[in-house]
């Protein structure tokens, strides 16, 4: 667990160097709030769809050949995607990276395929608490250092973060061990890999029926917000890259804190089944909260405020893979990928788009919030869907993973 933890630190740490710095980049090529919102949404859809196609191929590969391999070549292309956007002088440019970044990078399905091979059923939600930790102290460390980093110059992250991204191809090359056994490996499908079918064998794993909708409900209230965050605090609050950077360190802290610290005691009082409810009903009151903000202080204290919703994803993520056999756990992965991958195509489109419908607003004004409106919408709407769903099966005892159990209906 400990080597796969290190590398999924390392990986979102470069991610995360690049979130404060690659919307201003964007700006550079514009000349007025309504053409950047637009041309960010563009490099924002380029990786999103590449990503959605590429994801359950690269996951079913993962299967085949196994976790290190797949890895490494996400690694690669992330190192050549930063340094190529870092001496991008034209838009296209930072739009075909993103799309050839996004076809190489599954680096998330495949960390979390490799967790499902190392571990009971009964032990995999605390154990993607602690992957979830591991993604969170690499946004507690990237962003921060990210945004320091382009107040200096905005092209001096992206050089880092490839620089980091080369440092965990040779770690995943030289120390990272395999964790699928050859006998748990299956031929590749090209058919398979198509991403709406493993989507489909997804919903039809016994026990996880409308959690589909779930994952894709708050997975796209998600990455909405992650889409529009940088673009909604400059336009309210006029924050810079220092200033966005310091939030999502709040945000990478509040979600270490809970998924690495909290959640194995959490789990011992609350089943994972009831804990996602709690998490999601967090998220309606958390995104609302920031919508309706007018000072910058007050997305401080709704981050405080949406502690459990840091600790819905893994209990949700747990649900989906126990549901998984041991030959299927790269392409169940790869599919949840691809699901997200595919609610990254559609965020940007919402979110972005209603950020360019307010984008000419006074600072301050609570409709410049839209986004995040409708971001409590979608997790009040994927609220409703788990309940439905954890309704109609057996009560969860506290401290264990819910089996697998009979298909919901729809």
């Amino acid at each position: 667990m400990g080597f796969i933890l290190i590398a999924v630190l390392i990986d979102m740490i470069s991610i995360g160097l690049i979130i404060p710095v690659l919307p201003p980049l964007v700006g550079t090529f514009t000349h007025n709030p309504s053409e950047h919102t637009l041309a960010q949404l563009a490099v924002a859809f380029a990786f999103g769809i590449a990503n959605f196609f590429g994801s359950p191929i690269l996951g079913g590969l993962s299967d085949r050949y196994g976790r290190r391999r797949v890895m490494l070549i996400g690694f690669s292309g992330l190192a050549l995607s930063f340094f190529v956007t870092a001496m991008a002088d034209a838009l296209w440019m930072l739009i075909v990276v993103r799309l050839f970044s996004g076809a190489m990078q599954a680096n998330a399905a495949v960390a979390n395929a490799y967790v499902a091979d190392i571990t009971p059923p009964a032990e995999r939600a605390k154990r993607f608490g602690m992957l979830g930790a591991a993604f969170g102290m690499g946004f507690i460390l990237g962003p921060v250092l990210g945004g320091l980093l382009g107040d200096i110059n905005l092209h001096l992250p992206f050089y880092v973060a490839g620089s980091m991204a080369v440092l965990n191809w040779m770690y995943g090359f030289f120390v990272l061990p395999e964790s699928l056994q050859p006998e748990n490996r299956r031929t590749f499908d090209w058919r398979r890999a198509n991403p709406f079918k493993s989507l489909s064998r997804v919903r039809d794993l016994q026990g996880v029926g409308p959690l589909v909708y779930v994952l894709a409900l708050s997975g796209l209230a998600q990455m909405i917000l992650q889409s529009s965050w940088v673009m909604y605090t400059t336009y309210k609050f006029g924050w810079g890259p220092k200033d966005n950077g310091l939030s999502l360190f709040a945000v990478g802290v509040m979600a270490v804190l809970v998924q690495g610290v909290l959640l194995k005691h959490i789990l011992k009082r609350v089943s994972a089944a009831r804990l996602v409810l709690l998490g999601l009903a967090s998220a309606v009151l958390t995104n609302t909260i920031w919508g309706l903000s007018s000072a910058g202080w007050m997305m401080y204290a709704a981050i405080g405020v949406g502690v459990l919703s840091y600790a819905a994803g893994p209990a949700l993520q747990s649900q989906i893979s126990n549901a998984a056999d041991a030959r299927n756990q790269g392409e169940t992965m790869g599919a949840i990928s691809s699901l997200n991958s595919l609610m990254a195509v559609i965020a940007p489109v919402l979110g972005l788009g209603l950020i360019y419908l307010v984008s000419e607003l006074p600072k301050g004004d609570w409709r410049i919030g839209a986004p995040f409106y409708f971001c409590a919408a979608l997790q009040a709407l994927s609220l409703f869907f788990a309940w439905r769903h954890f309704a109609q099966l057996p009560q969860q005892a506290p401290g264990a993973d819910a089996a697998p159990a009979a298909p919901a209906g729809p």
